[in-house]
């Protein structure tokens, strides 16, 4: 073959592929629609479960045992609860606080007192613990329930969990208010009610408290009130509490009520300090962990992201500490997203030490608080019902 028949085979083959690449590009028929590619829409963040607990104690002339037995488990038993999930996504937390069988409260009030309704607001809901005083009166379980059962906003979703608590030590049956019907009443709104007998099981059975978890369809709980809270101390308290004071430093108050909240979480933690060292540290443990929750007036707990950071601190520029007025709207960003990066940090610290904390306290063998044991192994029990899990 010549030259000239190899540069005329060349050039047909480059025709060749040129012509088909370019058939290759086109759209065999122009006829057929274009497929539109579906757009993906993000999934919805799977919504959390919420377990509420109404707390009903019996504030009468000899119940001083329980109410301090409340105060100082309180924050063990929030502690403990934190560790609940539902779909793997951990539960939200909201209790509610009746008083009744006070004579400080009129008798055509039933002797019953709603304190707290449904909160996530913790200190509030220790400073009313730490208020409590005990006065001779007569206990109405059925109106105390009935009250809670009608008055409380409860949630109406399949996972949320609905639990009543009643803690006292007289007959169950005092006052007009029908138990069968309140209790009716809470089941068809599915609302557990568990009674916590302050005495023996026997008497508690015969003053009708077993009867009354019973057609609660919850658990029947007999408590030692006056029994002291037992206490173990591990190598890890000291480092705990020293992590604490530097977490209540990263807090920016804002808003009409800031500086009042900041009183009153100092307030709470010398008062939690003054029962024992162990309650404080459970304290302090609760503080590091996403339910305690101060968004109403904590810039950074309120802050979900710099924008709305800004907005914060434009609206409530007049009420910042006075270290703060005097700066601009940048500088104070600055300041806060600082201490929200070393507030973050002691947190991981602080349950860092407090999962070592756990291990030491389990290798102790120590036994189970009344109150703060009793509710906790209701929950679980209940909660086992509705697929949650405890990480």
């Amino acid at each position: 073959m010549n030259n000239f028949q190899n540069i005329l085979l060349v050039t047909i083959l480059i025709t060749f592929i040129a012509c088909n690449g370019a058939a290759m590009g086109k759209p065999v028929n122009d006829n057929i629609p274009e497929v539109a590619l579906l757009e993906r829409k993000p999934s919805q963040p799977i919504q959390p479960a919420t377990i509420q607990i109404a707390l009903l104690l019996d504030t009468s002339g000899s119940m001083n045992g329980l109410i301090d037995q409340a105060k100082t488990q309180l924050w063990n038993l929030v502690n403990k609860m934190t560790y609940a999930q539902c779909n793997e996504v951990q539960a939200n937390i909201e209790i509610a606080l009746y008083e009744y069988g006070n004579t400080t409260i009129p008798q055509q009030e039933d002797f019953l007192r709603q304190i707290v309704p449904f909160s996530t607001d913790l200190d509030l809901i220790s400073k009313e613990l730490f208020a409590l005083d005990t006065n001779g009166g007569d206990e109405y379980c059925g109106a105390v329930i009935n009250h809670a059962t009608k008055n409380l906003e409860w949630r109406n979703g399949t996972q949320d969990l609905k639990m009543l608590f009643i803690a006292g030590n007289e007959s169950f049956l005092q006052g007009n208010t029908s138990i069968d019907d309140v209790m009716k009443d809470a089941s068809q709104k599915d609302i557990t009610v568990n009674t916590i007998f302050c005495g023996d099981a026997q008497t508690g059975i015969s003053l009708k408290w077993k009867n009354a978890a019973f057609l609660g369809k919850g658990e029947y709980m007999v408590i030692d009130h006056n029994q002291q809270t037992q206490y173990v101390s591990t190598p890890y308290d000291d480092q705990i509490l020293q992590l604490n004071s530097q977490l209540n430093s990263t807090y920016i108050s804002y808003g009409s009520q800031g500086q009042s909240r900041i009183a009153q979480q100092n307030y709470i933690d010398n008062q939690t300090a003054g029962v024992s060292v162990t309650a404080n540290v459970n304290r302090s443990v609760v503080k590091s962990k996403s339910v305690y929750n101060n968004a109403a007036w904590d810039l950074i707990d309120a802050a979900e992201d710099e924008e709305m950071l800004e907005d914060l601190i434009l609206a409530n520029k007049k009420t910042l500490d006075a270290d703060l007025k005097d700066k601009s709207i940048e500088e104070i960003k600055a300041i806060t997203l600082v201490k929200k990066k070393e507030r973050e940090s002691v947190q991981k610290s602080i349950i860092d030490l407090s999962e070592k904390r756990e291990a030491y306290i389990k290798s102790q063998n120590a036994g189970e608080n009344g109150l703060e044991s009793a509710m906790i192994n209701a929950v679980k029990k209940k909660a086992a019902l509705k697929n949650y899990t405890w990480k």
